[in-house]
């Protein structure tokens, strides 16, 4: 008859595993709690109040410490998420990462914004900051070197520019951010009929003349107040002459004098505004 008092071998083996997952799991959670203390420990913003978080963070944004700018602001909105500061924390990490050059999540942190503060008061100047981020006019040394400009560059960022600014415009007129918005508007398609007109020429001067009207005819028809409209009509009245179609030739040179009566492309080959020394966008012109 087995004694009720003594533990078989088989037992004995069973506690023995039971004793040491909870040594383990003991061991885990200090090494964890330890971690953690170390963390606080390292970490200059622990036990900071939101108020000093945000003046923090802020005096990091000031003075173009764009990575301590982010951290904070991060960190602000993390510890306080239903606190006064933690929409603003949002907005203000998607300028921080504009400054810092990091693009992609700029984008991500302003769209963000908008979608989940679509009422905001400050939502118009979420989309001015969209706007901004995407049309980048600080293109580097390299940009600067070549004096490459919005004309020369993928038109795909200029187009996503002017539907955020169009957004704005649309949406809040009266922001005081729209009437830079609408300077920037005109700028971007001007700059966009640049790039087709840019384009045909290229195909014009390698003889691929279908490809230059087909070119031309597009700066024409969804830019046609813009100045490049001038030299689009040119690059098509050239381009139908050397493919000997003399009436849709001479209909293009017909439509380029009643538009410019002034120019003097058919003399120079180049238009009234052609300038090597092309102005910024807070240059141009108005209409």
């Amino acid at each position: 008859m087995p004694k009720f008092g003594a533990l078989s071998s088989k037992s004995n083996v069973s506690l023995s595993l039971k004793l040491l997952r909870l040594g383990s799991a003991s061991l885990l959670f200090s090494t964890a709690l330890l971690s953690g203390c170390a963390g606080d420990a390292n970490d200059e913003t622990a036990g900071w109040s939101q108020n000093k978080l945000y003046v923090e963070a802020k005096d990091a944004m000031d003075g173009g410490d764009n990575a301590k700018c982010i951290k904070y602001f991060e960190k602000l909105e993390a510890r306080y998420p239903f606190g006064p500061y933690a929409q603003q924390a949002q907005i203000n990490v998607a300028y921080c990462h504009w400054k810092d050059g990091e693009l992609a999540q700029a984008i991500v942190a302003v769209d963000r914004f908008i979608q989940l503060h679509p009422g905001h008061p400050n939502v118009d100047y979420a989309y001015y900051l969209k706007g901004l981020i995407t049309f980048n006019d600080n293109m580097g040394f390299l940009g600067k070197l070549t004096g490459q400009d919005l004309s020369e560059r993928d038109p795909r960022a200029a187009r996503d520019a002017f539907e955020a600014f169009k957004t704005l415009t649309t949406r809040y007129p009266d922001s005081k951010y729209t009437p830079d918005a609408l300077d920037r508007m005109r700028y971007i398609v001007n700059s966009l009929a640049d790039s087709d007109v840019n384009t045909a020429r290229y195909y014009y001067r390698r003889g691929a003349y279908l490809a230059a009207v087909n070119r031309a005819q597009r700066a024409i028809t969804d830019y046609d107040r813009a100045p490049a409209t001038e030299e689009a009509l040119y690059i098509l009245y050239k381009s139908y002459e050397a493919l000997n179609m003399k009436d849709l030739s001479n209909d293009a040179l017909r439509v380029l004098k009643l538009n410019f009566p002034n120019s003097k492309i058919l003399v120079t080959g180049k238009r009234a505004d052609a300038d090597e020394n092309k102005p910024s966008w807070w240059q141009i012109w108005r209409k």
